[in-house]
């Protein structure tokens, strides 16, 4: 019966080579009687067929969990460029110069009167030989009035001096006030540090430039009666239009003053000293790290595996309709023959 029902199938012109032998392989399976097959029947029952089609599926689900992951990179991708986009990350650099920019030192001494001011190399001071009384001024300065930028109204006096440029010779500027009286507890001197004394200088409206420098900048104290060391360091920050702001940073040292004059004096002494910390000008500048190009090219390399996995998803599951096809289409062939 198995020999004229395979003959049947091979006489009928509609059938394919391909089906042909596929036939051959299900009728063996499936019209052996069962005397033949013994114990082994249940096991022939997964076929080929059935462990391509779950391999497929599993593979399938693969892909779609890899296309997952790979969307959730993109997004997270994209996230954290647009957080670096608003969070950018502070650089510092340091420069090292022989020479800097001789600042500007703005002194505001009210009715103190400045006796001497000297530039000094190598840190060395030599001692004062009349201290209180008026001596040389071999530092450039300049004396200015202008209207207090804050009030509008309140005349200002300002006693603007240069200050050191040579820090490999560790150039240092002296100065000493004198201050015969004040009706105030405590007596102290405001000054203020500007970035270049040539600017100072060389502009035509002294007055506006030394309004905008107290409204930039600000002011510190030293008192009378000590000595204040005052070691300035320059810092350098650029912002985001381009222009560039400077402003100092200083530590400031205190020593006691002991007066060895032989009358007892009434008047107050103010000594201040001001040094470069350190030939290093540091440069701050806010720096985006989220690389653009970096980004591209991730997102393309994603989106090329996105792609391949869908093309590929897509060839399986035609692969898959194709067998299931070709399945039904045995099995109601060998139905029918059997029959």
């Amino acid at each position: 019966q198995l020999s004229e029902d395979v003959e049947r199938i091979s006489e009928n012109p509609t059938d394919e080579r391909e089906g042909e032998m596929e036939v051959h392989e299900d009728a063996s399976s499936v019209i052996l009687p069962d005397s033949e097959l013994g114990t082994t029947a249940p096991s022939l029952r997964f076929s080929k067929t059935c462990l391509k089609n779950v391999f497929s599926v599993i593979l399938l689900f693969i892909y779609l969990l890899l296309m997952a992951v790979a969307v959730f990179l993109v997004y997270q991708t994209i996230s954290d460029f647009r957080e670096k986009l608003k969070h950018p990350v502070m650089s510092v650099s340091y420069k090292e110069v022989s020479l800097y920019d001789a600042p500007g030192i703005a002194f505001y001494p009210g009715k103190a009167r400045l006796l001497s001011c000297k530039h000094h190399y190598y840190d060395h001071i030599p001692p004062l030989v009349n201290p209180g009384q008026p001596g040389d001024i071999e530092c450039t300065t300049q004396r200015i009035n202008y209207t207090d930028p804050f009030t509008n109204q309140t005349m200002k006096y300002a006693l603007v001096v240069q200050g050191p440029r040579d820090v490999k010779k560790k150039e240092l500027v002296f100065l000493q006030f004198h201050l015969n009286g004040t009706d105030q507890d405590f007596s102290a001197i405001d000054y203020l540090l500007f970035s270049s004394f040539q600017e100072f200088i060389n502009s035509p409206e002294k007055a506006e430039f030394m309004k905008d420098c107290e409204s930039s900048y600000s002011s510190w104290k030293f008192s009378g009666g000590f000595r204040t060391w005052v070691k300035m360091s320059l810092v350098k920050t650029k912002e985001e239009d381009g222009s560039e702001t400077v402003e100092f940073k200083q530590e400031t040292s205190v020593v006691n003053y002991i007066d060895q004059r032989t009358k007892p004096r009434s008047d107050q002494l103010f000594f201040v000293v001001f040094e470069w910390k350190d030939p290093f000008i540091q440069t701050v500048q806010d720096i985006i790290t989220a690389n653009p190009w970096n980004m591209i090219a991730l997102l393309c390399g994603i989106f090329l595996a996105l792609f391949k996995a869908a093309d590929f998803a897509k060839l399986s599951v035609k692969w898959m309709i194709k067998i299931r096809k070709r399945h039904l289409k045995r099995s109601r062939q060998v139905m029918n023959h059997i029959n």
